[in-house]
């Protein structure tokens, strides 16, 4: 549902607030009259999409990681289909940005005319900010809106990002409001330095993760990025609130999700290519153990619901790929989740 700019009036908020505490209307839910949201932001260079439309993301990596390359892919995606995007800059500069798109080839005209640029000095308070970032949503209604540099944003508007109460009050201040008005809201925030203790959290308190509607993205740099290079990222999925992305990926360790290699090559000629490639074969493993899955499901139509464990006893193969080909069955709605483990339909994929 688009908000109604008109009702915006001078409140401090970026958006009139709504009589929340009242009863919501089900009926028309129940009666089906209602669509699950779909990744239709960015994109693989497979078409899969990315990022929920009026749903607020993360991206988080290291330091040149590619979490700013990974938002320029989807913004280039959103510029080439016409639509407009609006960039909250809290870390870099209007050159550093510009130069980035036009080493990527996207159009200029393009930039002139789509791509909207912010530079934050001051917190956005109630005032003339509050009106000029009203004002490019309302005219321009972007598809795509980019808050590179959370942390910093947390700072500038004098809050800690180590507390989860200002994490939770940011969101409500920033992102969560400006998506309320139609884009993806895709932040961009730094993983702490150890990759043993960083687990599926981006650099500050956990709510970063926890409040979170739309997904949120891990990126593991395999291969550097630089001139005359050809660099490659891991993305993983730490979250996926709607539940449309994790089954374009493979399992992994701590409940991430590999979806994508996030690859980057510069040319000689001094042009840069970005690709977001979805998960392909690596070190000789299959992409999809199927064969596993089928034999999960024969089981479980033949013995009834199980445990993980007792799956594991009964079905032929290594310990991980069983773990992997339940995490798939799942994802993908054949079994149950949790435990025991039910089969819900037959495998599309093989004898079940």
């Amino acid at each position: 549902m688009g908000v109604d700019f008109d009702a915006w009036g001078e409140s401090p908020p970026l958006i009139e607030q709504s009589r929340s505490w009242r009863a919501v209307d089900l009926s028309s839910i129940l009666a089906g009259d209602f669509e699950s949201p779909k990744p239709t932001v960015g994109r693989r260079t497979d078409g899969v999409g990315m990022f929920y439309a009026g749903k607020v993301h993360t991206i988080a990596s290291e330091s040149e990681g590619g979490k700013t390359w990974l938002s320029l892919s989807a913004a280039i995606d959103e510029l080439l289909a016409g639509q407009h995007v609006i960039y909250l800059d809290f870390e870099d500069s209007e050159i550093g940005i510009v130069r980035r798109l036009l080493n990527l080839q996207c159009p200029r005209e393009a930039i002139l005319e789509r791509f909207h640029y912010v530079r934050p000095s001051d917190a956005l308070g109630a005032g003339i900010n509050a009106d000029d970032l009203r004002h490019l949503l309302q005219t321009h209604r972007p598809t795509l809106t980019v808050i590179d540099g959370v942390t910093e944003a947390m700072t500038l508007h004098g809050m800690d990002p180590l507390s989860n109460k200002d994490i939770a009050t940011f969101g409500r201040l920033l992102p969560r409001q400006i998506a309320e008005t139609g884009p993806a809201v895709v932040c961009l925030d730094h993983v702490v330095k150890s990759g043993e203790n960083r687990g599926r959290y981006a650099l500050g308190g956990v709510h970063k993760l926890n409040g979170l509607d739309g997904a949120a993205y891990v990126l593991e740099n395999r291969k550097p990025f630089g001139h005359g290079l050809m660099g490659i990222s891991t993305v993983k999925i730490a979250k996926d609130r709607p539940g449309e992305l994790r089954s374009n990926g493979l399992p992994g360790k701590e409940g991430l999700f590999w979806f994508a290699d996030l690859k980057l090559t510069s040319h000689a000629e001094g042009f840069l290519e970005v690709e977001v490639l979805a998960p392909a074969e690596r070190d000789g493993s299959a992409v999809r153990p199927t064969k596993v899955m089928a034999a999960i499901c024969v089981a479980l139509a033949d013995k009834g619901s199980m445990s993980q464990r007792q799956i594991e006893a009964v079905v032929t193969g290594k310990s991980k790929t069983i773990r992997d080909a339940i995490a798939l069955l799942q994802v993908e709605g054949y079994v149950t989740n949790g435990t025991p483990v039910t089969l819900i339909k037959p495998f599309e994929g093989g004898d079940c």
